[in-house]
């Protein structure tokens, strides 16, 4: 489908939406990628980590480890710029100049908050988005009759809306080294797709036609949940070594859809009439999910390692929530993703030189996007860098910075009625900012009413 990979805009822009690609057009959207600033700076690993003084919003059994008398806050913020770029041919195949698109968008990565409840059982509750839409896009008619009869027509498609996941976390510790965990994942969000077909070049001058603009709104309010567990084994004063796993039941998230369709008579200015108004369900979806990962932690390094596997569903499902006058069949597909982190601190305890409790990180994650087009997949790549500034000595809490570039790229191109087209290209470039309060009666006092000035 042509209309998919064609950027419209070619100027730069700034928003609120986490997204700004064709890919987008279907489906819940661009996933955002979990985990606090600390986590996505370690290329978004999480599953198997365990650390005091830190929130984990991946696996609900690392809550099991939160201090009693203690408080973890933490809030990150995102700016992104991205950069689309779509190879072009000529009905001879031979490479033409392509499009390209730029995009700023700045906004709220997460907010999460951990406290316990007990001994060896804490909880946790995070609001962070799942996933974002963000496109553009149109495309001209190719038909000879109507650029003859009528004129030029136009087609344009653009869409935004978010998906966000309220996660509450429970985790329990039975014994020193085993901890399991259970979440309740509620998503909620808007989602609205706009089209419109109409006459650019009008060279009939008389007569009547009509221009055709639709809407399409979904509206989601659904329940999920998350099961996870950790077994630490090596626990030791100076070390830990941490085995987790989780798994995330998905499923149809059974949106609330409205369609409004609006015809416009171009020659007589009639006013816009909704023809149709009706509420379905679409098999708008999150996937079914299983994850493993290690952590490793000593004075000076940390290291983990997630691998994810989501089912989305059968590759031969297609779905189609807008019109596709090309026939591209785009599917859902299932992933793997592979996620990596390194993290070193020279020496935490180090009160004269404040540059050896800096915490350095680095990370990857690569993968493939959970559609196809054309029987195409999209693979993924991030290259991801931080690091932790301590607020204070002795203590948990710190800002956190951190740096990504990633990459969406088709191997090959696809064609449609014998037209070779390339898919999008894009990179990004994001930076991110957390803030990271732990507040225990043993280390900080962010939280703690003062008795005395």
């Amino acid at each position: 489908m042509l209309l998919l990979f064609v950027p419209f805009v070619t100027m730069a822009q700034t928003s609120s939406i986490n997204a700004y690609s064709p890919y987008s057009m279907y489906g819940p959207g661009e996933l955002m990628t979990p985990g606090t600033t600390q986590m996505r700076a370690m290329g978004g690993i999480g599953i198997g980590l365990r650390a005091i003084g830190q929130v984990n919003t991946l696996n609900p059994a690392a809550t099991s480890i939160t201090p009693r008398k203690s408080f973890l806050f933490d809030v990150g913020f995102d700016g992104t710029h991205f950069r689309n770029n779509q190879p072009k041919y000529n009905s001879a195949g031979e490479r033409i100049s392509p499009a390209k698109t730029v995009y700023n968008s700045a906004n709220i990565h997460s907010i999460a908050l951990a406290f316990p409840l007990a001994k060896n059982l804490g909880t946790s509750l995070s609001i962070s988005p799942y996933s974002s839409v963000g496109y553009k896009v149109n495309t001209t008619e190719q038909s000879e009759d109507i650029w003859g009869n009528i004129g030029r027509g136009m087609y344009g498609f653009e869409g935004d809306g978010d998906i966000t996941e309220v996660k509450l976390s429970v985790g329990w510790a039975p014994w020193q080294k085993f901890s399991i965990g259970i979440a309740a994942k509620y998503y909620w969000g808007n989602i609205e797709r706009r089209y419109k077909a109409a006459i650019t070049d009008n060279i009939v001058g008389t007569g009547t036609y009509n221009s055709t603009v639709g809407t399409d709104n979904f509206i989601v309010n659904n329940f999920k949940f998350q099961a996870g567990l950790q077994w630490n084994i090596i626990l030791t004063e100076t070390r830990i070594f941490t085995l987790g796993a989780t798994y995330d039941l998905g499923g149809n998230l059974n949106p609330k859809f409205s369609s409004y369709v609006h015809t416009d008579n171009t020659i007589t200015s009639l006013s816009k009439l909704p023809v149709r108004d009706q509420m379905n369900s679409l098999a708008l979806r999150v996937p079914h999910q299983v994850g493993v990962g290690l952590f490793f932690r000593d004075r000076s390094i940390a290291w983990g390692a997630d691998y994810v596997y989501a089912a989305w569903g059968n590759n031969n499902e297609s779905y189609n929530e807008n019109s596709n006058p090309k026939n591209v069949a785009v599917t859902y597909t299932d992933t793997h993703t592979i996620k990596l982190g390194f993290e070193y601190t020279p020496r935490v305890t180090d009160v004269r030189n404040y540059l050896n409790r800096i915490s350095y990180r680095v990370g990857a994650r690569l993968g493939n996007y959970y559609q196809a087009f054309g029987g195409q997949r999209i693979n993924q790549l991030a290259i991801t860098a931080g690091f932790g500034l301590p607020v204070k000595i002795w203590g948990a809490s710190s800002v956190n910075i951190g740096f990504e570039y990633g990459r969406m790229s088709a191997p090959n191109t696809i064609s449609i009625d014998n037209q070779k087209i390339g898919l999008v290209t894009q990179n990004y470039y994001k930076l991110s900012v957390g803030f990271s309060l732990f507040s225990v009666d043993t280390s900080d006092y962010w939280f703690v009413r003062q008795k005395f000035d």
